[in-house]
């Protein structure tokens, strides 16, 4: 278990989301931006807030508080759009995802990295790495190319 615990550890971009913190291989993060108006998109699924023109690119939005299932909350000057590069099929795809506000990268080491708790039968896990405990809190690791790449993505 120390082994497969070992593979996730390394840099990661930390992020809060409903009073919760998560963390996102710097590997895949590609820029984090402001907020900015986002051109709603017709007949998308609700966690797919519209597109964005990022210099001339445009790149899909979802919102992670709505992806994750919480309850979708007004945009403060935190708010932010973490833009990385996810595995839609067999390409890679810049993709944004809404946060409430990034909090630090982090370099997680294998001795603070636990397995994903068995949280029994019908609960949809494959998304979420591992745990981390930093400094007394709990950092989820979520894989973005299972959060995102799986997903009904009309406009992806």
């Amino acid at each position: 278990m120390g082994d497969a615990m070992g593979e996730h550890a390394g840099k990661y971009l930390t992020f809060a989301l409903a009073g919760e913190q998560y963390g996102l291989s710097v590997t895949a993060v590609r820029e984090i931006i402001r907020m900015t108006d986002i051109t709603p998109v017709p007949q998308v699924p609700n966690h797919v807030r519209g597109v964005i023109n990022l210099r001339g690119k445009v790149v899909p939005i979802v919102d992670l508080r709505l992806t994750f299932g919480y309850e979708a909350e007004a945009c403060t000057q935190r708010t932010c759009i973490i833009v990385a590069d996810v595995r839609i099929g067999s390409h890679r795809k810049s993709m944004g995802v809404i946060v409430d506000h990034v909090s630090e990268v982090l370099n997680i080491t294998r001795q603070e990295i636990e397995p994903m708790p068995d949280v029994g039968h019908g609960v949809d896990t494959r998304h979420l790495k591992a745990l981390a405990k930093i400094k007394g809190a709990v950092v989820v690791l979520i894989d973005l190319d299972r959060v995102l790449g799986g997903r009904e993505l009309a406009i992806a």
